[in-house]
């Protein structure tokens, strides 16, 4: 789903920001952080400006592997570490449940927003631009 949000992936660099605006759906906020052989790690985030100053949310983080097109969601910049010795340790169940929720959300997400007209093709951000 991810790169029917963003299908020219590969063409874009770190450091790049763009946004992605629809009529039903608050401006969608992407930030490419990195960018190395195999993967591209993201930012896709809402950005709102209050009392409080700027805030983000959701704030999640992406990290695509685009030879296996796969997609995973990191909470943050970096995930938490992997501390279980084993398998069984109860520290790899934990681990990988979080993960598995951040994957959810991910694709909840994405689902949405592709339902809400977002996009960072050049014709859906030109669609976007003639439509504002």
């Amino acid at each position: 789903m991810l790169l029917r949000l963003i299908p020219q992936l590969e063409r874009h660099a770190a450091g790049q920001q763009v946004v992605s605006r629809s009529q039903s759906d608050c401006p969608l906020h992407l930030e490419i952080s990195a960018c190395d052989r195999y993967t591209h790690t993201l930012r896709l985030t809402y950005e709102f400006t209050d009392e409080q100053g700027l805030r983000r949310q959701p704030d999640l983080w992406v990290r695509a592997y685009r030879d296996a097109s796969l997609a995973e969601a990191l909470e943050c910049e970096h995930r938490p570490p992997w501390l279980a010795r084993d398998d069984a340790d109860p520290a790899a169940h934990a681990f990988l449940s979080a993960q598995w929720r951040r994957n959810l959300l991910l694709h909840k997400w994405l689902e949405y927003l592709l339902d809400n007209g977002h996009g960072f093709s050049a014709q859906t951000q030109a669609l976007q631009a003639a439509a504002a």
